[in-house]
């Protein structure tokens, strides 16, 4: 408690990591259309006018992945070869194998498909249910994207970075205290231009917040001032390297899983998504102003080895005692976890950018007519039976 200032970071879709993110996750959605059983375990790596993916795949999926990663790449911006890749032309290699039949015989039960540990959180500091600092470096990042889109700012470029910092009193956000923007840019505009118009159209149109007072906070627009070498050019990219900016921006804890590029059997992915499904509701209900869920498993096996809750002294109940209860609303098996949050449905492609928390469910139609709906970790139908539970 007292005063304190806590950071976090979020990067734009063209950020290099995340062009690998998505290229797993997209590869991932397109099997599921096809065959919804596929077991995918799938990473990318992007550099210089080059992807490369390898994995372990078990699918009856038949689906050009030569094209879906190109695609992806044009997709996110990077259409030119001045940029270093362009997804048109640029060369793409695959190394693919089928998932180690010891894996595949312990997830065929209903099994995890792997060991570990997963977190999931929740706080009321925000309307989404997440800490300040991550979602507010989210609404940056977001903007720079749609700035570069739509030609407001069209000297912007793909990659990109947010960075806030967020003075805390006593556990409560008070104020900013300072944002760091950096982004790509076209060689020719100059440093003035590039921090007036940022400051201007993204920072200011994107947080509308009493916490942040323009001129009592510091900006750091393009510190080392110049951006102009960025993307897969500038930094090799991989999936899985951008595991906090996923999540809740370093508040609350990581199991040290990545997300993408892997389906639902894997419960780095499927067990945190279940995770934030019961912290969300718990602060939802009201019962809490933050809250962290904690479950492990052991690889093939059903039950989770272990679950705890931690309310950080917020929670109107017994820590404790309230795992009993949250037993008997949701389930923690990985099969139900699939069940439960449809995620054999193509959905992943949306999460692997701007975090896989804190966005609002939607449906979203697919080529073919049938309807999904987006982020269903994030829906809000359980807090009537956490109360329930809870004031019995």
């Amino acid at each position: 408690m007292g005063k304190s200032v806590f950071t976090s970071e979020s990067v734009t879709e063209g950020h290099p990591d995340k062009v690998a993110d998505q290229i797993s996750d997209a590869i991932l959605d397109a099997l599921l259309i096809e065959d919804p059983t596929s077991r995918v375990a799938c990473e990318a790596l992007v550099t210089t006018g080059t992807a490369i993916v390898s994995g372990e795949i078990s699918t009856s999926a038949n689906v050009d992945i030569s094209e879906i990663i190109r695609k992806t790449i044009v997709d996110i911006g990077y259409d030119d070869p001045s940029y270093g890749i362009d997804g048109n032309n640029c060369d793409v290699i695959t190394y693919i194998d089928h998932q180690s039949p010891d894996i595949a015989m312990g997830v065929g039960v209903g099994g995890a498909g792997d060991q570990g540990m997963m977190f999931g959180y929740a706080t009321n500091e925000t309307p989404e249910y997440m800490p300040v600092p991550i979602q507010y470096a989210h609404h940056l990042t977001r903007r720079l994207a749609e700035v570069r889109r739509e030609g407001i700012l069209p000297w912007i470029r793909p990659d990109g970075k947010a960075q806030v910092s967020v003075v805390y009193e006593d556990g409560v956000p008070v104020s900013i205290d300072n944002i760091v923007v950096s982004t790509q840019h076209h060689p020719d505009i100059e440093n003035e231009i590039i921090r007036d118009e940022i400051i201007q159209e993204v920072i200011l149109h994107s947080i509308k917040s009493d916490l942040l007072d323009p001129d009592e906070c510091e900006f750091h627009i393009n510190p080392t001032g110049r951006f102009v070498i960025g993307g897969p050019h500038g930094d090799t990219g991989l999936t899985g390297r951008k595991i906090i900016v996923d999540t809740y921006g370093g508040i609350g804890a990581h199991g040290g899983g990545a997300f993408s590029g892997k389906d639902a059997t894997k419960v780095d992915r499927s067990g945190a998504y279940l995770c934030r499904w019961i912290a969300r509701n718990i602060v939802e209900s009201g019962r809490a102003t933050n809250c962290e869920i904690r479950i492990a498993y052991a690889i093939g096996i059903a039950q989770p080895v272990a679950i705890n809750i931690d309310t950080k002294g917020s929670g109107k109940f017994d820590d404790h005692q309230m795992v009993e209860v949250l037993k008997g609303i949701f389930d923690f098996r990985p099969q139900a976890i699939i069940e439960q949050l449809n995620l054999i449905d193509p959905i992943f492609l949306p999460t692997a950018s701007y975090g896989h928390f804190g966005r609002n469910p939607v449906s979203s139609k697919l080529k073919n007519g049938r309807t999904v709906n987006l982020f269903p970790w994030e829906e809000s139908n359980k807090t009537s039976d956490i109360l329930a539970a809870i004031d019995a």
